[in-house]
């Protein structure tokens, strides 16, 4: 790798081209291949694994993927000898660890979504198998990669608030997009995938040890599915959207969320999830026949839409962390960390203000530019997550990422700790 500038940011370049297998073609599966479209020179996507028949082909021949590098399932890759650099892990999350591990023991470096898996004992699979084949592993841990996060831990770095004593991080889900994933969607069961907390909120746990660089002692947690339930079903309501008489009243409405967007036109998330090809009439039989049609108050869901996570670190600080389902804005996280010398607020955007105790005056802080991409979801994490990858593979050299496996595993852990606080009404202990 080059350490000279792209045209537009100075950032890394690959001096080699990247080749990658796309291994589940759903909704993250499909946004990180942009990457390769975009950056054609850097990424080829040479395979891809993916059941559904519609979709494999439809990914398959925007990147010019040859038929026979298309696979229904990612075990027919694995029979193969190693024919790419990378393989890029979108399956869901019960799903990860099999594929990973074999990957990994096949030599293919591997950028997985996150969580790595529902279980203690796969994520550590996961890790003493990228540890004995020298493998480089990526999570999809983006918010490390926003320019947001970039400039604000650059200003904890710097000193501009002493030492931190306290953290407190709010993640909004969204009133619909919780009903989308976590109620009637693909996450909205832990068996079928994982405990909320690891499923959603992985990232913002890694987030909060990544901005502090500290060490937990002990774990809490509370929260609960407080609402989407059939207690709270509403009097004369349906089993279905479609079919419920209560429905215009009603703030979760598949009819409202699916079939009026894309009649104006919505034919991307969340649109595409429910149909492969969203139309008025596809979203409709969708929303007939189903998961995504059912009423909220009558899914299989069981995961919590409230949840509280608290911290002591080894220094004695604290952090706090709030994940709530009933929000207007969608995933836009909002932090305050108070120091010794001061407190920020950042808005999880573009905003991070600072006021210093000493001059007791305010200081404005922007991120540096976002890139020009269509991966602009995450505030641009995806897009840089992705650019560093292909550079660490390029280079074989996991530094160009923002998270070592050690730290990928210490961040699970500590997910893993503050879910059986909850469960067990009990402090944890915090040991690694």
């Amino acid at each position: 790798v080059k350490r000279n500038k792209n045209p537009d940011e100075s950032r890394p370049v690959p001096t080699r081209l990247v080749t990658i297998i796309i291994i589940g073609c759903g909704n993250r599966g499909q946004v990180y291949s942009r990457y390769a479209h975009e950056k054609p020179e850097y990424c080829q996507i040479v395979g891809i694994a993916e059941p559904r028949h519609f979709t494999r082909n439809r990914v398959g021949d925007l990147y010019r993927v040859p038929d026979d590098r298309r696979f229904d399932d990612w075990q027919e890759v694995a029979k193969l000898e190693k024919f790419a650099d990378a393989v890029v892990i979108c399956t869901q999350d019960s799903m990860h660890a099999k594929p990973a591990i074999a990957f990994a023991n096949l030599g293919y470096h591997i950028l997985l979504e996150k969580p790595m898996a529902p279980s203690e004992e796969e994520c550590r699979g996961i890790y003493h198998a990228v540890k004995e084949n020298n493998i480089i592993l990526a999570i999809g841990h983006v918010l490390r990669y926003t320019p947001y996060s970039q400039k604000l831990k650059e200003v904890i770095d710097s000193g501009a608030i002493g030492d931190i004593v306290n953290i407190q991080h709010l993640e909004p889900v969204g009133f619909f997009h919780h009903a989308h994933s976590y109620v009637r969607g693909n996450w909205r069961n832990e068996k079928e995938s994982s405990f909320m907390l690891l499923a959603k909120s992985c990232h913002d746990i890694d987030w909060i040890l990544w901005i502090t660089g500290k060490k937990i002692a002990r774990s809490s947690s509370f929260g609960s599915l407080r609402h989407f339930k059939s207690e709270e079903k509403p009097e004369g309501a349906g089993d279905r959207c479609l079919d419920c008489s209560v429905e215009e009243d009603c703030p979760y409405s598949a009819k409202k969320i699916y079939l009026d967007t894309v009649k104006m036109g919505v034919t991307g998330w969340p649109n595409k999830v429910i149909t492969e090809d969203p139309t008025p009439s596809s979203v409709l039989e969708a929303l007939e026949n189903g998961p995504y049609g059912r009423c909220v108050y009558n899914c299989d869901n069981d995961v919590v839409d409230n949840q509280v996570v608290n911290f002591q670190f080894v220094d004695g600080s604290t952090a706090s962390f709030t994940m709530v389902a009933f929000s207007e804005n969608i995933c836009v996280r909002k932090t305050t960390i108070f120091g010794t010398k001061g407190e920020l607020v950042g808005d999880g955007n573009r905003n991070i203000t600072v006021f210093d105790f000493l001059t007791q005056t305010s200081k404005r802080y922007s991120p540096d530019s976002f890139p020009q991409t269509s991966m602009q979801n995450h505030g641009g994490g995806d897009y840089y997550l992705m650019a560093d990858f292909i550079c660490a593979v390029a280079s074989n050299d996991q530094s160009f990422l923002k998270s070592t496996p050690e730290e990928t595993l210490e961040s699970h852990l500590a997910v893993f700790r503050a879910e059986e606080s909850r469960i067990t009404n009990q402090v944890i202990n915090t040991s690694w």
